[in-house]
């Protein structure tokens, strides 16, 4: 076939301008069976269209409302690039994206994510959406798609970035929190973090570095595990123990612990007029916050205002609850305690 005399027979391919789409190619075929392992009633779960549906109806829901979020994993990024360790930001970005959907009473339906890159490393993606997939499935969601961009020029060598966006649902008239049921006297229940979660972590390697250890060394806090591996712990998901109370009417509010901590989140689902006076001595402070606390010289009111200090989520229950709701999640292997109590002012 003769070429036309205005087109260039040896010009610039996107390859040679950093982008590599074969290797894009690769990363679509290794994910799709990990995107098969999330379906759920209502999705399909299968990679390769422009959009993904779901079938609200057949996933049981009669009158219900959409619930949206998005998140991202921070700078403990930072650790996963430094160290190598992928395979658990994954679950830490559905965490941090379907507690939210929890705290608000919806249960989680579908999830995305947007894997931006400098250049693509397949087998570094392919470890992360692993760990997107575990977190689907420990959240009971499907992952239904996602977007891969390799942008040489805006992340140097292997960087990368995680972006998660979940989409859950909620029947009308469910919506938490219950703002108009909540009294002085009802009780705050704690469930037990897996540790820093996915934030505070700028402040973390902060002192990391102010320690003089390295990311291989022993974990002064943790017995057998490097710093990295302690440090690297997934949040927690908390969707399977929670929903059903929900759905059974034995919570009145719930907050996800995250950004801002036991300051700054709990207001968020409590009413005006009403506080949560937490009981610091109720549960002991983890080992990995006293190590970061006692190394960074931190007050006792920025730990609790960045870190979660022990406490990934809470419920607020009426004080005949609290029983059968601690019961529940013990039962279902969670930690969980009374932290404190709502009070009026």
């Amino acid at each position: 076939m003769t070429a036309h005399k205005d087109s260039p027979t040896n010009g610039l391919t996107y390859a040679d301008a950093g982008v590599d789409i074969d290797a894009g190619e690769m990363l679509v075929d290794a994910i799709k069976p990990l995107a098969r392992s999330t379906q759920r009633p209502g999705a399909e779960a299968s990679l390769g269209g422009f959009g993904a549906l779901f079938d609200l109806k057949a996933a049981g829901f009669e009158d219900p409302l959409i619930v949206t979020t998005t998140d991202g994993v921070g700078t403990k990024l930072k650790i996963a690039i430094e160290t190598g360790r992928h395979d658990g930001v994954g679950v830490d970005l559905v965490a941090m994206c379907v507690n939210d959907l929890l705290a608000q009473g919806a249960e989680p339906l579908m999830f995305l994510d947007y894997y931006a890159t400098g250049k693509l490393d397949v087998d570094a993606a392919r470890r992360v959406v692993a760990g997107i997939a575990e977190g689907c499935r420990q959240a009971g969601c499907a992952l239904v798609g996602g977007e891969t961009a390799e942008m040489p020029g805006m992340y140097a060598g292997g960087d990368y970035d995680l972006a998660g966006f979940s989409v859950g649902a909620v029947e009308r008239g469910h919506v938490l929190p219950y703002l108009d049921r909540q009294s002085a006297g009802d009780l705050v229940i704690g469930l037990a973090s897996s540790g820093p979660h996915s934030n505070g972590y700028s402040l973390v390697r902060k002192i990391v570095e102010a320690s003089g250890l390295s990311w291989g060394d022993d974990a002064p806090f943790a017995r057998d595990r490097t710093l990295a591996q302690a440090l690297m712990e997934p949040t927690r998901i908390y969707v399977k123990p929670v929903l059903p109370l929900m759905k059974a009417g034995l919570i009145k509010g719930a907050a996800h612990i995250t950004g801002g901590g036991l300051i700054e989140n709990p207001p968020r689902c409590i009413a005006e007029g009403l506080s949560a006076a937490f009981d610091w001595d109720a549960w002991p402070l983890p080992h990995v916050f006293e190590w970061l606390q006692n190394t960074g010289g931190v007050s006792d009111h920025e730990m609790r205002r960045t870190f979660n200090c022990g406490i990934g989520f809470i419920l607020i229950v009426a004080p005949e609850n609290a029983e059968p709701v601690l019961a529940a999640l013990l039962n279902a292997g969670e930690a969980a305690f009374v932290c404190g109590q709502l009070v009026a002012g």
